[in-house]
């Protein structure tokens, strides 16, 4: 908007030897800056100055300068920047980063990315044999990474991570085991160290770091209980970390089933030492447990083979003791502390696995009291003293 005297308020036009307008303007730091386009009318640069000071004073301005950096040094300096991530997320941010954001997207300049460019961007991955739950971590990953540009920086006006569904990782459903495979599994060990592993695992619906990273003093026969405080991390590179658990809901003190004291009480006896701090599961050299060396000190394939039961994961342990203490009846509440989670997701996921089983339960209930209610009346139509 021009003043009286016929200079603008905010910014100032100019005419180049070309014959087109230019703007310049102060940012809300005070410094000026020079449009990065040009105008064919004065009229043109007058709006275009209107509209760069309604952004300013409603917060959606961008800054033109920082909007030129590019999302591969950008994305960079993201991870960098977040002090609090732990290690494994750091590895797993960088990984994703560097094998699926780069490539397709790295060279170009923050300010200039598009919903289509990132339409086009995760097409590809999928197209290029990625999975689903990749690409959705990884889309994860860049919709973050903008949504600071957009918010903090200022780089862009709006995130052009749009993709209904995108972030939804489609998981197959994973394969459970019963109480007596569990125990079978166990047994099935090729080394006796591993049968209470299998077991504490299972019905203390435990993570693989967490079970790894136990002490002696963690456990609590007498009280039956096992204490989570730590976690176990194997880094890129084979580096072991100890560190906090998961989250915070990860440090609790979960009930242990009597039904398995006797094999804790045969492992500790056997390959812990009695110090306080020593580490309930170790390698058979007294090194931290891997899971490449667990695999194949346990013959885990040969077992699982043997047992004909296929595609079983190591943390499929932990998605069976879930399963069963949710069948037990337990709250929404309990279930999320045992298993260590602070939202209600994926606590709910069990539950409304143990409502269908619990629905099939009725209906066989149903069905048999509709039997017995037939039998009745057919009871009733015989003369007394028949049958």
């Amino acid at each position: 908007m021009a003043n009286r005297d016929g200079h603008r308020r905010f910014g100032n036009i100019r005419k180049r030897e070309s014959g087109r307008f230019q703007i310049r303007y102060p940012g809300p730091d005070g410094r000026l800056r020079t449009g990065s386009a040009t105008y064919a009318t004065r009229t043109d640069a007058d709006r275009a100055l209107t509209l760069i000071e309604a952004q300013i004073l409603s917060g959606e301005w961008t800054d033109p300068d920082h909007g030129k950096v590019l999302l591969s040094d950008y994305s960079e300096s993201w991870i960098k920047e977040r002090p609090n991530l732990r290690p494994k997320t750091v590895e797993g941010y960088t990984w994703l980063r560097r094998r699926h954001i780069v490539p397709g997207l790295g060279g170009v300049a923050v300010g200039k990315l598009t919903p289509q460019m990132v339409r086009t961007w995760r097409a590809d991955l999928l197209a290029d044999g990625v999975s689903v739950t990749v690409a959705a971590k990884a889309y994860r990953l860049l919709r973050a990474i903008l949504t600071t540009a957009v918010e903090e920086d200022k780089m862009l006006a709006r995130n052009p991570c749009r993709i209904k569904g995108a972030d939804n990782e489609q998981t197959p459903e994973r394969p459970i085991l019963t109480v007596a495979q569990v125990f079978e599994l166990a047994d099935r060990m090729a080394d006796r160290r591993f049968r209470a592993l299998v077991l504490l695992t299972t019905f203390a619906s435990l993570r693989w770091g967490e079970v790894t990273a136990l002490r002696r003093s963690d456990l609590d026969l007498t009280a039956r209980t096992v204490r989570v405080r730590e976690q176990l991390l194997e880094l890129e590179g084979g580096k072991m970390l100890l560190g906090p658990p998961k989250s915070r809901a990860g440090r609790r003190v979960v009930g242990i089933p009597s039904a398995i004291v006797p094999a804790l009480a045969e492992h500790l006896a056997v390959f812990v030492g009695e110090e306080p701090d020593a580490f309930v599961f170790l390698g058979k050299r007294g090194g931290f447990l891997r899971g490449n060396n667990f695999r194949r000190e346990a013959k885990w394939a040969d077992a699982l083979k043997e047992m004909g039961v296929k595609g079983l994961h190591f943390h499929d342990l932990r998605h069976t003791g879930n399963t069963l203490a949710a069948q037990s009846g337990a709250s929404l509440a309990d279930l999320k502390a045992r298993m260590g989670h602070d939202s209600d997701r994926a606590a709910m996921i069990y539950q409304h696995a143990t409502r269908d089983a619990d629905q099939r339960i009725a209906d066989a209930l149903s069905a048999r009291v509709e039997a017995e209610q037939r039998k009745d009346q057919g009871d009733e139509g015989k003369p007394a003293g028949e049958g």
